[in-house]
């Protein structure tokens, strides 16, 4: 395993994040193809044995059964001081109108259901998960920074948003002397590269890691493009993000590259977003263990040129899609 900051932090985590929507209990919240406890902690504990570290969740993945899951699961069999914990807080966690979003009571509530859930102190990255337009934005950030100064949180970050809107506020918190996000978990991959426009950019700029979310554009990019799953039948939010019949042949270059190098295309398209200098740590997620085998195997490839151009020339511009 590979080792870096988190963005320009002092903090060290590994070059993959294991993406923990898929652990949840299937018949809790709106993610019937989430693995329950007993096939989760498997897999969580085969990510620490490759040296994973960086574990992401949020509160909302199977009204909150995820985090219940990987709590427990750290606890069982990781040191807590060697691990990196990350959640989010935005969507819907209970009915009524306190029950989402940004605002000062939502986070300073759900930031202590979400310890509450993982059993533990501290998260070391809280992240809204996205923007929210009904709440000031000053609000939300001067909230996110007494998270930290109490000491329930060591980083924050954001995610899923327009660079303007990510600009504002990374603004407000050096004009107000607030807490600073130290990273941005957005939407990239092979098949959506709009991000390349004017975040990744901003990223750069300010030193902000980038967390890519789908890196593998929920599995497109790792079978045949009409091949079904269970996830792909049943993933409503994913069934919006990749309906563009041209991104069929970024699929079968990323296919043709994988097969002159004899390796599975999960490891190519892994290994192009890794490549990005801006990105930290793509957000995997693994319902096999072959899945998080490919993740790690991915981190040795390194691209040509030449299977780079490949990759990349058939892409066509997109809608800005995810949030």
């Amino acid at each position: 395993m590979r080792y870096t900051k988190l963005g320009t932090t002092g903090l060290d985590v590994s070059a993959l994040a294991l993406g923990c929507m898929t652990f949840g209990e299937p018949d809790r919240g709106n993610h019937p193809w989430s693995l329950p406890e007993e096939e989760s902690r498997p897999i969580i504990k085969q990510a620490l044995e490759a040296g994973i570290t960086f574990f992401d969740t949020a509160n909302v993945y199977s009204d909150g059964s995820s985090e219940e899951i990987v709590g427990r699961a750290l606890r069982d069999f990781a040191d807590r001081d060697a691990v990196v914990i990350a959640t989010k807080v935005h969507g819907v966690m209970r009915p009524g109108p306190n029950g989402r979003g940004l605002s000062r009571k939502a986070i300073l509530t759900e930031i202590d259901h979400s310890l509450r859930r993982l059993g533990t102190d501290y998260v070391d990255l809280y992240q809204i998960h996205r923007w929210d337009p009904h709440t000031p934005i000053e609000e939300t950030l001067e909230a996110l920074h007494d998270v930290v100064k109490a000491g329930k949180a060591r980083y924050i970050g954001a995610s899923s948003m327009y660079a303007w809107q990510f600009s504002k506020a990374v603004y407000l918190q050096r004009e107000h002397g607030w807490t600073r996000f130290v990273t941005m978990q957005d939407h990239y991959n092979l098949l959506n590269r709009e991000e390349e426009r004017e975040m990744l950019p901003l990223c750069a700029d300010l030193g902000v890691g980038t967390l890519p979310w789908s890196p593998l554009a929920r599995g497109k990019l790792t079978r045949d493009w009409d091949a079904i799953t269970e996830r792909s039948q049943t993933d409503e939010f994913g069934k919006t993000l990749y309906v563009q019949q041209a991104d069929r042949a970024v699929a079968d270059a990323v296919a043709r590259v994988a097969e002159a190098r004899g390796v599975p295309r999960a490891q190519v398209a892994l290994a192009w977003v890794s490549s990005n200098p801006v990105v930290t740590a793509p957000i995997v997620g693994a319902r096999t263990g072959k899945h998080l085998e490919d993740a790690v195997a991915s981190l040795d490839i390194e691209l040509t040129a030449d299977e780079r151009a490949e990759l990349e020339s058939p892409y066509v511009p997109h809608p800005v899609v995810g949030f």
